[in-house]
């Protein structure tokens, strides 16, 4: 049981969950069936927060996680990555976040790594963790959380109208690498704020400039490979949409995949989505992502998560012959 502080360290930072609400946020409302699922995640993902900031332990946190429905269980993680962050943030506080990626979290890294990314939109900078003792590969995935937080509750500056790219000098990698993992994020945050329309998504992504679109689109893949909301024709026009960056798109689902094998939270929406956007089982999917893992340090002027992720479009690349889309 939560102690009387817990009880008030949870009421007085967890966000409203009424900030889930698509129609308040101004987001696309498709159907009354997305918008319960994506209104869904917002609410699990809170809770996940909840749950960190306000347990007595990380034993008490990781139960009371894992009695989540399985369908949405990586959200809570997700936002649990976020709860630890800040309340090892707060003075006296520590030891929530090492503690989480130690136990449970482990098979659901990249989703309480996303998360931290939540926790430093929210946190000024002198409180940010030191990402130092953090994977060197996984790292990155902070800047994408940073990047769907912003997207999701700044979307007029974001999203609507988009200024420069957000650039970080992040973990001795180039500043546009920082910008291009951002705006991974973003795009993940595109799929909810187009309401899981495929055209609304695309026109979003489109009204960003050219060079920014491979990034959006990969995030926009994650986050309907992981999120779900698309049925099969649906998950196609996105693929049309995306045109010459269809394998940014499958990299990202490539990514939702490997996300939701290692967590043992497997979703048909998961296995239809790879099969549509990779043209390949979630498995295979998933596989990828692990063998083509960079083993060393980067070479010069990239950064080994951009090696990652180019080493997945073209693996998968390679799988989709030019032209053979519509029949993936």
């Amino acid at each position: 049981m939560p102690s009387f502080a817990g009880v008030m360290r949870s009421r007085l930072l967890t966000p409203s969950p009424a900030e889930t609400n698509l129609e308040k946020r101004g987001f696309h409302l498709k159907s009354e069936e997305a918008r319960t699922n994506l209104e869904t995640v917002g609410k699990v993902f809170l809770s996940g927060f909840s749950l960190a900031v306000g347990s007595g332990s990380v034993g008490e946190l990781e139960r009371s996680l894992e009695e989540i429905p399985r369908d949405y269980r990586g959200f809570a993680y997700e936002g649990a990555g976020m709860g630890a962050t800040v309340y090892d943030a707060l003075p006296g506080h520590r030891g929530r976040l090492a503690g989480l990626l130690a136990g449970n979290g482990r098979r659901h890294v990249y989703m309480v790594y996303v998360g931290i990314g939540w926790a430093m939109a929210r946190l000024p900078r002198f409180r940010w963790p030191d990402v130092r003792r953090t994977d060197p590969l996984l790292r990155w995935l902070i800047l994408d959380g940073y990047g769907f937080h912003q997207a999701y509750f700044r979307t007029d500056r974001y999203v609507r109208n988009p200024g420069e790219p957000v650039r970080f000098s992040w973990a001795g990698g180039p500043d546009d690498a920082s910008a291009r993992v951002v705006d991974q994020g973003i795009g993940r945050a595109l799929w909810f704020v187009g309401g899981a329309c495929p055209d609304r998504v695309a026109a979003l992504v489109e009204a960003f400039p050219a060079h920014r679109r491979p990034d959006l689109y990969a995030g926009t893949g994650l986050a309907a490979t992981y999120a779900g909301s698309a049925d099969e024709s649906e998950l196609r026009a996105l693929v049309a949409h995306a045109g010459e960056h269809r394998y940014r798109l499958a990299q990202g689902a490539a990514f939702a995949a490997e996300a939701r094998l290692l967590a043992g939270t497997e979703v048909p929406h998961t296995e239809r989505a790879t099969a549509v956007i990779c043209g390949t089982t979630a498995a295979e999917a998933a596989r990828l992502c692990t063998e083509l893992r960079p083993a060393g340090p980067p070479l010069p002027g990239t950064t080994v998560y951009e090696e990652w992720r180019d080493g997945i479009a073209s693996a998968l690349a390679s799988r989709i012959p030019p032209g053979k889309e519509d029949s993936a």
